[in-house]
């Protein structure tokens, strides 16, 4: 009966946490990336050195400028150097400035769809971006570049029908902010403290079966922490999936390599929390199989501690 009801304490403690780590990973993650501007930018300001990005940025700008443009049969050949001109300055320092300036604004939009403010997809403009090409390309005396309209082209992150979808998610991690994280430690803490409290009291060395207990369960909750890593890795995959699913072909490079920088900390913590709880799981179950093990001299000695044995036959025992 203790084996049984052992193994459904123990199977239940790793569904919870399994449901408890990505929750809290992703509460945390809106709360102090996703809501926060500046946290927002700078994960995503590295990618202006993207080649996806820096491709679909200079796509987009091209296909925008040509249909402004009437070169008859030249058209291919104006719209090949207009994508090597504004492919060339994606490399400079001009862009990276342009494209911060861009994101900023961006994430206005990422958390207006996320409060259910709008229906719309959320996209980042690329208008700042254009205005610097225009400008540039214009210093340099490239052909066609007053051309270069400056209105809104933008890389899809987001559609609007997948946008609706996510919003109840998000309004729900956004309303946990930090708590599920610290309800899930005082939750790992408290099964450990539990088990150590109900080792004792099973009777035997109170102090022994107490610490057997809490060991156990510490690999428990180790194992629960590394199950839970692996699914919020199963839903970041899922979730990157279905969002580029609903993306335009030709910007799926660049919404990919957005979707990639903002949850890269998610990843990074998936790899730590599973290094971490394996690492705790092994440890205290090495430590328990160390306690438990039943040396020859300790297994003997402990037969002669039976009542009615005298304190003699124990001494002649040791002595062999």
């Amino acid at each position: 009966m203790r084996t049984y009801l052992s193994a459904t304490w123990a199977g239940a403690v790793l569904v919870l946490l399994a449901l408890l780590v990505p929750l809290s990973a992703l509460s945390a993650w809106v709360d102090l990336e996703i809501d926060d501007t500046d946290r927002y930018v700078a994960a995503v300001s590295p990618l202006a050195s993207d080649p996806q990005v820096r491709d679909t940025v200079a796509g987009l700008i091209t296909d925008a400028t040509t249909k402004q443009i009437d070169a008859g049969p030249l058209q291919g050949t104006v719209r090949d150097f207009l994508h090597r001109a504004v492919l060339s300055f994606t490399t400079t320092d001009a862009f990276r400035d342009a494209w911060d300036a861009a994101n900023r604004t961006a994430h206005q939009a990422v958390t207006a769809a996320l409060d259910g403010d709008t229906g719309e997809a959320v996209t980042i403009d690329l208008a700042p971006v254009t205005e610097q090409v225009r400008k540039n390309l214009e210093e340099n005396g490239v052909p066609f570049a007053d051309r270069i309209p400056v209105q809104h082209t933008d890389i899809t992150l987001i559609s609007a029908d997948r946008a609706e979808q996510l919003r109840r998610s998000f309004r729900l991690l956004r309303t946990g902010s930090l708590w599920p994280a610290v309800g899930t430690v005082v939750f790992a803490v408290l099964t450990v403290g539990a088990a150590a409290v109900v080792g004792r009291l099973r009777g035997g060395p109170v102090r022994r079966r107490g610490i057997h207990a809490a060991l156990l369960a510490t690999a428990v909750v180790g194992l629960g922490f590394a199950l839970g890593a692996l699914v919020l890795r199963a839903v970041i995959a899922i979730a990157r999936s279905r969002v580029l699913a609903e993306v335009p072909d030709g910007e799926t490079g660049g919404a990919a390599a957005v979707y990639d920088a903002l949850t890269e900390s998610l990843r990074t913590t998936v790899w730590t929390v599973f290094g971490a709880g394996l690492a705790v799981a092994l440890c205290a179950a090495a430590l328990y199989a160390v306690r438990t093990h039943r040396w020859p001299g300790r297994t003997r000695r402990a037969s002669v501690d039976e009542p009615g044995k005298s304190g003699s036959h124990d001494r002649r025992i040791g002595d062999d």
